[in-house]
């Protein structure tokens, strides 16, 4: 059901899948991700910052799917970030996982100081065969010219956040240029668009819900998408996305709705 998009390394990765943000108190992300599963979720993107690993881990254990059929990325926090240090991170989140290996690790934030030390980490991490992918996350224009004065190798993937609401084509033109695939986390705004008016008769012209007009946007622009969810309800809405698109009028129009409203911080604060 969920189509699947081959990374710059070779690599299969899911493009719709499970987001699993830090959640209110109270949410049993082991049984979320359990509906998620069930649902046929394969894509589940967890971070040490989170503190819910141990909860992913168990998940995948329990749910009785083959560790290779789960495509797990997990990220290394800013006060882990640095040579040494990100790898220690990333065999505490091994730990936490229960797994050997992840399959995509990213740095979760471009931290001035450490984060070509922390790319250098990663590449290590990579060579190991510990991580199937390494990429970036909240990176921009300049935080990639940066990196290339100290690498030749591409991130495979760049997490940023993503709605028609914080739309910035350039980001995503400069990644698709060299083979980075983009990956959009928060494409539901967490609701606080889901009242706009424009975004209303767009979804009752496809008798969807604004939510998964939001979604099947994401999906239109070509990047892995992410929505965060723990109601086996809302889960199951945000996977009925592929059986309608939306035309070329609509993503059009959906195009400059962007008014820089964000649910995380600027990544051009990082420079």
């Amino acid at each position: 059901m969920i189509p699947s998009i081959t990374l710059n390394n070779g690599i299969e990765m899911p493009q719709l899948g499970l987001g699993i943000y830090d959640p209110e108190p109270g949410h049993d992300i082991r049984q979320a991700v359990l509906w998620a599963f069930e649902l046929s979720y394969r894509l589940i993107d967890t971070a040490a910052a989170y503190r819910n690993e141990r909860e992913v881990g168990q998940a995948m254990r329990d749910s009785g799917l083959a560790r290779e059929e789960i495509f797990l990325t997990t990220k290394v926090w800013n006060t882990d970030q640095g040579y040494e240090p990100t790898l220690r991170a990333f065999e505490e989140s091994l730990r936490q996982l229960n797994t050997d290996y992840v399959d995509l690790y990213l740095i979760h934030w471009p931290v001035r100081e450490h984060r070509i030390q922390t790319w250098k980490a990663l590449e290590k991490i990579y060579a190991e065969g510990k991580a199937r992918a390494i990429g970036v996350s909240n990176y921009y224009i300049p935080h990639f010219e940066e990196l290339w004065s100290h690498t030749d190798m591409v991130p495979a993937v760049n997490q940023l956040e993503l709605s028609p609401y914080c739309y910035l084509p350039e980001q995503l033109d400069y990644c698709r240029q060299r083979g980075i695939q983009v990956e959009g986390y928060a494409p539901l705004v967490r609701g606080l668009k889901s009242e706009d008016l424009r975004l209303v008769k767009i979804a009752e012209k496809h008798g969807k819900s604004t939510f998964q007009v939001l979604i099947r946007w994401s999906l239109q622009q070509k990047a892995i998408t992410i929505p965060k969810s723990v109601s086996k309800s809302r889960l199951a809405a945000n996977l009925d996305v592929f059986d309608f698109d939306l035309s070329p009028e609509d993503m059009a129009e959906m195009n400059t709705w962007h008014d820089n409203t964000r649910v995380a911080e600027d990544p051009m604060d990082y420079l």
